[in-house]
């Protein structure tokens, strides 16, 4: 999945600099600088002339800004399909694993768990491993795994955490340097250049824009995918416990 992740964000990465590549055929303003494209007036600049008018460093940020948005999507998909309960507890597993525990089979529990490898597996089997310990061993040994499968499940969803927080930086600082060389622009023109300078702070302020666009589903997202990740680990040392205890009021009956 991280591979596909990956390959998604270079494809985009290429397609947005070939895009930018074509639209240097026309002259680019002088890198550093930020001049309004000869003809127009406030409101009428284009996307490329947005871009372009921040010049090679203002290109730079806007690749990085395209990459974090792509990079975003990618994640929320991914969390989408990973961060779920039919795929980290299967209700199959989980029906035979209660079956075996039921008739009080610890090793046929162990034996579904390992037919079928995923997180819950993973913290049942630590439960049943322990059983012969004492509860307050299970309960530890059960804790533990749960907080290992817990790091694995956060380790992609928080790269949405990354996104939402580089995503708005990455806006700032394209907007920083666009005031900047707008600025430097308007020294240079004097009270003239008036309408140009309101224009190149204008397009200086699509970088944090956008940002802001890619930062705030980020997060809310990460968030969601986080709570959800919790509550579905959770249940899932509920149901661990829920089962050592079955097992416990059946030695309880035999003897």
């Amino acid at each position: 999945m991280m591979k596909k992740i990956g390959l998604i964000v270079l494809m985009g990465m290429l397609m947005f600099t070939t895009g930018l590549v074509m639209a240097q055929d026309a002259p680019a303003a002088d890198a550093g600088t930020v001049t309004a494209p000869a003809g127009s007036t406030p409101g009428s600049a284009t996307f490329v002339d947005v871009v372009r008018g921040g010049g090679f460093l203002g290109i730079v940020l806007w690749v990085a800004i395209f990459v974090t948005s792509v990079a975003g999507i990618a994640l929320i998909v991914d969390a989408f399909i990973t961060v779920r309960a039919v795929k980290i507890m299967p209700p199959t597993l989980v029906k035979d694993v209660q079956t075996a525990m039921e008739q009080g089979d610890v090793m046929k529990a162990l034996q579904h768990c390992e037919e079928e490898p995923c997180p819950v597996s993973s913290v049942l089997s630590a439960g049943f491993s322990n059983v012969e310990e004492g509860f307050d061993t299970i309960q530890d040994a059960v804790s533990v795994a749960a907080a290992m499968e817990e790091e694995r499940l956060m380790q992609r969803v928080n790269y949405l955490n990354v996104v939402g927080n580089l995503a708005p930086m990455l806006g700032l600082l394209g907007t920083v340097q666009g005031m900047i060389a707008a600025f430097a622009g308007l020294a240079s023109a004097g009270a003239a250049g008036g309408g140009a300078l309101a224009l190149s702070i204008s397009q200086a302020l699509y970088t944090t824009a956008f940002g802001l666009f890619i930062a705030i589903p980020a997060l809310a997202f990460f968030y969601y995918f986080r709570n959800r990740a919790s509550t579905i680990i959770l249940t899932m040392e509920r149901l661990t416990m829920d089962e050592i205890k079955i097992l416990r009021n059946v030695e309880v009956v035999d003897a």
